[in-house]
């Protein structure tokens, strides 16, 4: 990789299509470069061994050269996740003061009479490479959709836990990356030829997908025309409906409903994290799972006529269903499976592949929501217990405990998948008030920063909703955390940025920004009313408060003022709401324990057993 992007720049024309690359393709390549890394090696390596670890191929991208410039005409997808990779990997060795950041720097930016012309040479995307290169903020909200996807898997590459896995390894598993790791450019200077090697290998050329070959194993013993033909038009047609899901034409989304069945339902073993290990089921399945399936014939019992059949005519058909029902709750604010939308909101890649597990063939619609909705809202409290303690939940480092988590749930009917769940919840370490194996302080040690401002962002939101809606009101999640419209919710903070006016509370200014930034001392509002109270001492923000979301307006007496619903909702769930002329230390510890009581009432382990 390193000889193809080694000062070498890229263009794309007008008509390429958007960067496109979800979190879920960008999980699954970092999941398979670490797997593959880590296979090799060993800890007290010295970096020249890195010369004898395996290679890992990434594949090719065609480019026509003309105008003394490259145009990408196929791997536009690939080298720009390559780039915003080698960007974290740039800032982290940069940020632990590595030599090899001299090294990475060239396959970024070169230099163009003194000033760096970056490698991915798009000008309407050079903003967003150059801030994240500089390390600078940015907001991405009103921008192009490749600029906001961009910035979306940059941080999906931050947030992931590569960089915790690989600790004292960084500078191994850099160079493994730029001497490796392979990916081959097809050049030419005819942009005909370009486009006819392009279609060649992407169309008359096309390989069986995995998708394909699997179905051509299941249907090679089905003999009798009539229901070979059923199985294969049942199979296309679940295929056609899973790539068309939402109207927009997504050509791995079938793949991944296979990949995510069978690993709920099937995978029987993991990999060891350790040198020399080999890809076991729960690998395998996520990425030659066509294979797996025919080498684990036997197990599955497959191989016969009949078995293949109801595979492809009933199992199949059954968790594509559910999976586009998955997809459709993740996008869609549902009534009943509310807690998979919230757990599409914290980005958390393996929901669709837990929620398959316990499920049937022989489950009804109304026993699939269910059980849909139970393990989605286990998969909520266990999740949000973790990020407010810090805790990373990132693809690679609960990997293991999905697996688990799949194996015990496996199939189980409604009421058994019930206790399991909430024995789990009752077993587990880890809670809101904090975790004494791990030394996590919980709710009350919880602040803003690069972790943790997602999923603060999204407490705030719940704790609001679950105000307004015990008020009467209808101010539901999905409104308070939508971004795209003119006026989304904002983060704001309860003591403005001004230490000066608070200095006699706090012992310095670091110890201001800490109390700043506490959970306890934040609150959504729209952006406009946000930028319009900015700088104002708490005391002009008050008024201002009281004709917002229940949750920000309590601060102010005015709300207990003529709002029954609002009072008999903090009665009945003893919920601390208190009013506050002032905002000291004293009003935010007792703000710290409304927030404490709203969580445990928001996430609480008996949800699990209300859903019927």
């Amino acid at each position: 990789m390193q000889q193809l992007l080694q000062s070498q720049s890229f263009s794309i024309d007008e008509y390429q299509r958007e960067y496109k690359w979800g979190k879920e393709n960008i999980d699954e390549l970092l999941s398979d470069l670490q797997a593959k890394f880590f296979s090799h090696y060993k800890q007290g390596d010295e970096t020249p061994s890195v010369s004898a670890y395996g290679e890992y191929f990434l594949g090719s991208i065609i480019v026509s050269k003309r105008s003394g410039k490259n145009y990408l005409i196929d791997g536009q997808q690939r080298v720009t996740s390559l780039t915003l990779l080698l960007i974290c990997l740039y800032r982290a060795a940069q940020a632990n003061g590595l030599p090899v950041v001299q090294t990475i720097a060239p396959l970024i930016f070169s230099d163009n009479l003194g000033q760096p012309k970056f490698n991915l040479d798009i000008p309407e995307r050079l903003p967003v490479i150059k801030t994240l290169f500089e390390g600078q903020s940015f907001n991405p909200d009103g921008k192009d959709e490749s600029i906001q996807t961009m910035y979306a898997r940059y941080q999906d590459i931050t947030d992931n836990d590569l960089f915790d896995e690989l600790k004292e390894a960084l500078p191994h598993f850099i160079y493994w990356l730029l001497t490796r790791v392979g990916l081959i450019e097809i050049a030419t200077d005819n942009d005909s030829y370009a486009y006819a090697i392009f279609e060649t290998m992407n169309d008359r050329g096309k390989p069986l997908s995995p998708v394909d070959m699997l179905k051509a194993y299941l249907l090679a013993p089905i003999e009798e025309a009539q229901p070979r033909s059923m199985a294969n038009q049942t199979w296309k047609q679940n295929v056609l409906e899973l790539i068309s899901w939402g109207g927009e034409h997504e050509p791995e989304r079938d793949a991944n409903c296979i990949k995510a069945w069978l690993r709920a339902q099937c995978a029987e073993s993991i990999r060891e994290r350790k040198a020399g290990s080999t890809d076991k089921d729960w690998e395998l399945i996520g990425t030659v799972f066509h294979r797996w399936v025919r080498d684990h014939s036997e197990q599955l019992g497959l191989g016969k006529a009949a078995a293949n059949l109801k595979m492809m005519a009933e199992s199949f058909p059954f968790f594509a269903k559910a999976y586009r029902r998955i997809l459709d709750a993740s996008k869609h604010f549902t009534p009943g499976l509310e807690a998979i939308y919230y757990n599409a909101h914290n980005d958390f890649t393996w929901q669709s592949t837990v929620l398959l597990a316990s499920l049937c063939e022989s489950d009804d619609d109304e026993t699939v929501r269910r059980k849909l909705a139970v393990t989605a809202t286990y998969l909520d409290i266990w999740l949000m217990r973790r990020v407010v303690n810090y805790i990373r939940v990132g693809y690679s480092s609960v990997s293991y405990a999905m697996w688990l988590l799949c194996r015990d749930i496996r199939r189980k009917p409604l009421p058994e998948l019930q206790t399991i769940l909430a024995k789990k919840l009752a077993d587990d370490d880890v809670t809101f008030a904090g975790s004494l194996s791990k030394n996590r302080s919980g709710i009350d040690g919880l602040g803003l920063n690069q972790f943790s401002r997602r999923y603060i962002y999204h407490l705030l939101a719940r704790i609001t909703a679950a105000t307004e809606a015990g008020s009467g009101r209808t101010q539901s999640f999905d409104k308070l955390v939508v971004r795209d419209v003119k006026n989304p919710f904002d983060i704001e903070h309860i003591w403005a940025d001004n230490y000066d006016d608070v200095k006699s509370l706090f012992a310095s200014e670091t110890e201001f920004q800490e109390w700043r930034d506490h959970v306890a001392s934040l609150l959504l509002l729209p952006a406009d009313v946000n930028r319009s109270l900015q700088d104002k001492p708490y005391e002009q923000k008050r008024p201002h408060y009281a004709k917002q979301n229940f949750y920000a307006a309590s601060l102010d007496a005015g709300a207990y003022q003529h709002q029954p619903q609002f009072l008999q909702f903090a009665d009945a769930n003893q919920l601390p709401f208190e009013s506050f002329d002032n905002f000291t230390k004293s009003e935010q510890l007792k703000r710290r324990k409304l927030v404490a009581a709203l969580v445990e009432l928001v996430w609480s382990p008996s949800r699990l057993s209300e859903i019927w």
